[in-house]
């Protein structure tokens, strides 16, 4: 199961991430997203779990909880939703220049 962590402190790693998890269970990824361009933490994460189970746990055992400082949100990730083609960077051009 695919977990989202939001509200994370800048400083947590996926290291980290991977830690906390593992007290629930089997963790087979932990991924802090950072910026591209920066390196800098976005400030969420995704861990995923193999054990439906354990992730069930998990979600409700850190949700509101404290992680490094600060009170993250923990709930089942969901599928991006289609959001359309967007324009791309002439069209972006186009509209601030």
């Amino acid at each position: 199961m695919k977990i989202y962590v939001g509200n994370l402190s800048f400083d947590t790693t996926d290291v980290t991430l991977r830690q906390v998890f593992e007290a629930f269970g089997q963790v087979t990824s932990a991924k802090v997203i950072k910026d591209r361009h920066t390196d800098q933490s976005k400030g969420f994460a995704f861990v995923e779990m193999a054990v439906e189970s354990q992730a069930e746990t998990a979600i409700k055992s850190l949700d509101g909880k404290e992680i490094m400082g600060r009170q993250v949100k923990v709930q089942q990730a969901h599928e991006p939703k289609d959001r359309g083609r967007r324009g791309g960077r002439m069209d972006y051009d186009r509209r601030h220049h």
